[in-house]
């Protein structure tokens, strides 16, 4: 799932499509929260881009107490980077690795950024 996601789940924030609130909190769905986005947040927040309610640490032990499946970023996640389409309007090296941890994963990402659906062909966005 993708940053804004994951934040707005844990903190119930009215964003979130109902949809994929559903699709999050069906048991029957193993959902993934990649490394990446914790790196994002950390960076965001040092820049004072992203202020969040509480530590980090405590956000990820959040996250991973709602049985979230932590997604690490591997050398196979790096080197599907390649393979994901560079598209002038969506540079963001962070959703770039989303995008190709998915892909190498097999799984969906679960976004509202318009940028993602520039590469759905390679991968299935949710919303």
């Amino acid at each position: 799932m993708d940053t804004h996601t994951l934040l707005w789940f844990l903190e119930d924030d009215q964003k979130l499509s109902k949809y994929a609130e559903t699709e999050i909190a069906d048991p029957a769905n193993q959902i993934f929260v990649s490394d990446i986005t914790f790196f994002e947040m950390a960076i965001k927040i040092a820049l004072n881009k992203l202020q969040i309610a509480r530590p980090l640490a405590e956000f990820i032990d959040q996250t991973i107490s709602e049985d979230f499946q932590i997604l690490p970023i591997c050398h196979a996640h790096i080197v599907a980077y390649q393979d994901v389409t560079f598209h002038a309007m969506h540079r963001d090296p962070f959703d770039r690795m989303l995008i190709a941890a998915a892909l190498h994963e097999g799984l969906d990402i679960i976004t509202l950024d318009e940028k993602f659906g520039k590469c759905q062909d390679v991968v299935r966005i949710v919303w």
